[in-house]
């Protein structure tokens, strides 16, 4: 089961609240919002006539219930949502934000259905109360989309398979933000796909197709801090130096390394690049 091994992998982090900071604006028409709980982003893009796009709400019922109310007050209506990648706190939904189409890349789509099961099962343990008729219900981006089809900013299309399949970054080419999903994060290190034929291949595929996109001026991480150009450039450096030294098989310590789920899934990372 393609997603078994992530499940658990935040349950011990698992005590928190509503969010740490209403939306906050970090580039014109970009607001993000902090969970508590694993310090989640839920991304908000805005448009012009008052639309937006709502990228991976989380995390829990009691934070997407004020997310959709805050955007209310602002007086904005989702026109659509994006899934950045098929992990359970990343394809959430809350009635409020309204019956919009919720895009994620084909193959995050079909993993996300395939493993639906065992996704709400984790949401179930870690995030009780979300509606099950919203649960990964997301659709595909059309055949060769390269853009978010809506009718807001450009929102540019980076699909991989770091970290999980179908993995996609959003990239706002109007204001230089990149919406990394998970990666590129100043707390966690780059947690590898395991399940994948080339784990640490694929995610280093992926790191640096997000290190080659020009102008970008601001990062999002789906955990974490958000970050300007010079940190952007800190952050890939340091994910391709981890790469470097898990291709080595060898133990090796990391400053991100700073809570047991991450001690325990860097050992099981080294363990496998090791053959074991």
């Amino acid at each position: 089961m393609i997603m078994a091994r992530w499940c658990s992998r935040h349950g011990e982090q698992m005590r928190g609240g509503w969010m740490a900071g209403r939306l906050a604006q970090i580039a014109p028409g970009v607001l993000v919002a902090t969970s508590e709980i694993f310090t989640t982003t839920t991304t908000v893009v805005v448009s012009p006539g008052g639309g937006c796009l709502v990228v991976d709400p989380a995390v829990t019922v009691a934070d997407l219930a004020p997310l959709a109310a805050e955007l209310a007050e602002r007086g904005l209506r989702p026109r659509a949502g994006f899934s950045t990648h098929p992990h359970w706190d990343h394809v959430l939904w809350h009635a409020a934000l309204g019956d919009v189409p919720r895009y994620a890349s084909p193959r995050a789509v079909q993993v996300a259905l395939r493993e639906r099961d065992a996704l709400m099962a984790a949401a179930g343990e870690d995030a009780p109360g979300h509606d099950p008729a919203l649960f990964g219900r997301l659709v595909p981006l059309p055949g060769g989309a390269t853009e978010i089809p809506w009718d807001g900013p450009a929102a540019q299309v980076v699909i991989h398979d770091g970290h999980a399949p179908g993995h996609t970054a959003l990239f706002l080419p109007d204001t230089g933000t990149l919406i990394a999903g998970d990666m590129l994060s100043d707390i966690e290190i780059p947690l590898l796909d395991l399940a994948g034929p080339d784990p640490a291949g694929d995610y280093r595929a992926g790191l640096e197709r997000l290190a080659a996109l020009p102008g970008v001026r601001r990062v999002v991480p789906g955990h974490g801090h958000a970050c300007g150009a010079a940190e952007f450039r800190r952050r890939v450096s340091a994910d391709l130096r981890y790469l470097d030294r898990l291709a080595l098989g060898e133990p090796f310590g990391d400053a991100r390394l700073t809570q047991d789920w991450l001690r325990r899934d860097h050992h099981a990372q080294v363990r496998h690049a090791a053959g074991g």
